[in-house]
């Protein structure tokens, strides 16, 4: 699929959501259309804020236990495998794992999967530059296209899903995604995901309204993605980010709040969309977890737990998953 053609399936994808997102009640509006270009970049401010420490604790892991995790992604007796991550972005983090595998392994080929074109091609330049001995096939692509080319991408592989992605999803469709994962493993196949743990919910819920404003900036983009794409009029001197943290469910949920009452128009929908004063659309979850939690939602999924690997203040979790043998 060229480029163009995904681009404008996507933008398709985007209309049909938006229609049926902003005629719900509560309106709602998915956290996967953040990442464009624009929102990409944001996200790699984000995770360099103070606030953030998720992504300063998965450095910490690979940094710790690199060598160990590399070799539970590693096949059995070695040979070729592909090394597939599900939303690559800069793969600043995956590259020290990349260094371990290409030491023990070299003969395993890198699938960077990513939607956002800028971002791909920034990180194929990098990854040129810094270990140009590294087989890379990289895919502009949604996550649910890859899913779909996984199961017949021949060979061994091991699947990354770092940062806490698994989070965005509720726990239906987290089971499903799971699922989905799963159902293309072979039993010496590897699945690597990322888990944000429960933590001191102030901590927590900092890390998702920082103080400069750059995850403001990251839920607003949404707005403004809308507008160029979907011919929407969106005004974002009226449009506030809140979100908050529930330490009994896990989750932050972010919000857009209308401050206050307005008409949108979104010219490709040919719709018009009232809004109250202080109305929300709903555009995110980030679901925080428990060991235990994690080994209940593998065995539901129909995976194992092989290893698990935390940071020394146990912030975060990234956990080696197999497929559960018959």
């Amino acid at each position: 699929m060229t480029n163009s053609s995904l681009l404008s399936r996507v933008a398709s994808e985007l209309a049909q959501h938006v229609a049926a997102g902003l005629g719900r009640t509560p309106k709602t509006l998915s956290s996967m259309y953040f990442y464009d270009d624009a929102g990409s970049q944001l996200f790699q401010q984000i995770m360099e804020l103070p606030e953030y420490y998720p992504t300063r604790a998965e450095f910490a892991i690979f940094r710790e236990h690199g060598a160990a995790i590399a070799a539970a992604l590693s096949p059995p007796g070695g040979g070729e495998f592909a090394l597939v991550e599900l939303g690559a972005g800069d793969g600043a983090k995956t590259k020290l794992l990349l260094r371990e595998l290409l030491a023990a392994s070299p003969t395993f080929t890198y699938a960077p999967v990513d939607i956002s074109t800028g971002a791909m091609a920034g990180l194929v330049e990098m990854l040129a530059l810094e270990m140009p001995a590294l087989r890379v096939a990289p895919m502009v692509s949604d996550y649910a296209t890859a899913l779909a080319q996984l199961r017949s991408r021949p060979g061994g592989k091991a699947v990354l899903f770092l940062g806490s992605n698994i989070g965005n999803f509720g726990p239906a469709e987290r089971l499903d995604f799971l699922r989905r994962l799963a159902a293309p493993l072979a039993p010496a196949d590897r699945l690597l995901i990322g888990f944000d743990l429960q933590k001191d919910p102030r901590r927590i819920r900092a890390a998702y309204d920082d103080a400069q404003g750059v995850t403001a900036a990251f839920n607003l983009n949404l707005l403004t993605r809308i507008n160029r794409e979907l011919g929407a009029n969106f005004d974002l001197a009226h449009w506030q980010h809140y979100t908050d943290y529930n330490p009994l469910t896990g989750a932050v949920r972010s919000y857009l709040v209308s401050a206050r009452a307005q008409q949108v128009r979104l010219a490709a929908l040919d719709q018009t969309v009232d809004f109250a004063a202080w109305e929300v659309i709903h555009t995110e979850n980030s679901y925080k977890f428990t060991l235990p939690q994690i080994e209940e939602l593998a065995t539901e999924a129909g995976l194992r737990v092989v290893a698990t690997f935390t940071d020394a203040a146990t912030d975060f979790a990234d956990v080696v998953l197999a497929a559960r043998e018959e």
